[in-house]
């Protein structure tokens, strides 16, 4: 999910190993049934009870070990969505952060994002990030163990040609995370699919939940987010959190008890990109960290509302709450 709407070390020995816990409530998985034929499940609502029960791993000692991202975005009129996703995946606690932007921008966003070592893209005539030219950050991706594209990426042709060079240029257990751009062109680009099925990670938005499912928009539809979310996870071999929802290509399917509409801000999908891609760079699985991080999204906005106002709070402040939640949360 995005406001634009459409839109390098070796991995050290003692990189944390990914998750596999699941709470408790969750330990059966209902094997993929057949959608015209069975019942949409009813979600597990997301509390910090469940959150108890299903620990994130506490990383390693070094910022090797709490995991490598490399977010890949940025655009010439949007460096800041990078920022805010590279950010966000530092303040859940990622050891190490690359922030892959185009070239004219790249030394404005290495002065602002101090923390993060900065890739710079080439660009097209027009000032969109040149998808094709990703290869030239191969050593960077090589050795990313999550890698989340599309925030502030602003050309669909541009993001189908850089989703086509990932597949030779990511490593055989590197999770790939994809929002904005990177989603509207994902059903032209199997090789995603076949390459990263059961670690692809996808946070559409409603407007990219429909081209997910190659379908017109209509705001007055009647649709239902669970079943929908849920299509997507199946189709797509991947875990996908979509506005307050999270399935799992298997069938689990859970839902935030949290939120505010104030969250409906420029900004705040790339903070939840970013969330999930920083847990998952700790360890955690893919829907763990898809858990997890819309929770403490959500919860940042609740807070937010009664300190600044219902609207009006940003993007850029969410992302100082989310240490203070997990450490809430995790007791």
């Amino acid at each position: 999910m995005s406001d634009t709407d459409t839109t390098s070390a070796a991995s050290a020995g003692d990189s944390t190993a990914r998750s596999a816990q699941t709470p408790n409530a969750q330990l059966e998985a209902t094997p993929s049934p057949t959608p015209a034929t069975t019942p949409t499940p009813t979600p597990t609502v997301i509390t910090p009870n469940l959150l108890r029960e299903w620990t994130l791993p506490g990383g390693g000692d070094s910022k090797y070990g709490r995991g490598q991202v490399v977010v890949v975005g940025g655009a010439l009129r949007s460096p800041g969505a990078a920022q805010l996703a590279g950010l966000a995946a530092l303040r859940v606690g990622a050891g190490r952060l690359t922030l892959a932007v185009a070239r004219s921008v790249a030394p404005h966003v290495a002065v602002a994002v101090p923390e993060s070592g900065v890739a710079p893209l080439a660009e097209t005539d027009d000032g969109h990030v040149a998808g094709s030219t990703v290869r030239d950050i191969a050593d960077d991706l090589s050795s990313a163990d999550v890698v989340l594209v599309g925030p502030g990426l602003d050309d669909a042709d541009e993001a189908e040609a850089l989703l086509r060079e990932l597949p030779d240029l990511l490593g055989d257990d590197t999770i790939l995370a994809l929002d904005a751009y990177a989603l509207g062109v994902l059903p032209k680009v199997d090789e995603i699919v076949q390459t990263f099925a059961n670690r692809l990670v996808l946070t559409p938005n409603t407007s990219e939940a429909d081209r997910l499912l190659e379908r017109d928009s209509d705001e007055d539809a009647d649709t239902d987010l669970v079943a929908d979310t849920l299509a997507i996870a199946r189709r797509y071999q991947a875990v996908v959190s979509c506005h307050n929802v999270i399935a799992h290509p298997d069938g689990r399917v859970w839902q935030s008890g949290t939120g505010h509409s104030g969250l409906g801000t420029s900004g705040s999908g790339d903070v939840l990109a970013g969330a999930i891609t920083g847990l998952c760079a700790r360890g955690a699985e893919p829907a763990q960290a898809a858990v997890w991080a819309s929770h403490a999204h959500a919860a940042a906005g609740d807070r937010l509302s009664v300190r600044v106002g219902p609207l009006g709070f940003l993007a850029r402040e969410l992302l100082d709450e989310l240490p203070l939640i997990l450490v809430e949360v995790e007791g």
